[in-house]
């Protein structure tokens, strides 16, 4: 749910992780919070695809 809801914002609204966060009202430990998590499962963020994959 998490990895769908963060990429569908990237791909629809916001051009970087940096964007996601300041659009969505959330600070560098959260965005760095959720990033850990993706990452805990197997994705990882590619800033030239944007998205987590």
């Amino acid at each position: 749910m998490l990895l769908s809801f963060i990429n569908m914002k990237l791909r629809d609204e916001y051009g970087n992780l940096d964007a996601l966060a300041e659009g969505l009202d959330i600070s560098t430990s959260e965005l760095e919070t959720i990033v850990q998590k993706l990452k805990d499962v197997g994705y990882t963020y590619n800033a030239e695809l944007n998205k987590f994959a």
